[in-house]
């Protein structure tokens, strides 16, 4: 059973990292590279889609490592899951305090009411999010090195 959860806790938090370094390195250059307002227009609805999403992914990824670390106490790597489960909870205070309130105004611009900083918000989200990336890579990176 413990394997089964092993497996199930790296794969939810892998693609989790798959997913946000995939909007940090391919999705918001698509967005930046479209013509006029459909790159914030596009911005917006992933920010309301992932926003949706992210906390309950997030927040459930922190869970499933606990449970490893406990599960597993008395299994070797169980310091690894720890750590893992460290970064991620750093992740989470991360997006707490810097990226959702950017993510909570920027999902309600339209090219009508945004602010004429909407760019620079922008661009300091997605500073904050490329430290997350680093931060949830680390921490998954932890969690399969637990594995071996």
């Amino acid at each position: 059973m413990l394997s089964a959860l092993e497996v199930f806790t790296t794969v939810v938090v892998g693609v989790m990292v798959g997913v946000e370094f995939c909007v940090a390195f391919v999705v918001n250059r698509i967005f930046d590279a479209l013509p006029e307002d459909s790159g914030q227009l596009g911005r917006a609805h992933g920010g309301r889609m992932l926003g949706a999403v992210m906390p309950f992914w997030y927040i459930g990824s922190v869970v499933l490592t606990a449970v490893w670390a406990v599960a597993g106490r008395h299994h070797g790597g169980t310091g690894l899951v720890v750590g893992g489960g460290a970064l991620l909870i750093v992740s989470v205070i991360m997006s707490i305090l810097l990226l959702v309130p950017i993510n909570n105004r920027s999902k309600t611009w339209t090219p009508e009411n945004r602010p004429a900083d909407w760019k620079e918000q922008s661009r300091r989200w997605d500073r904050y999010h490329y430290a997350r990336v680093a931060v949830i890579v680390a921490g998954f990176t932890l969690l399969v090195a637990a594995l071996v």
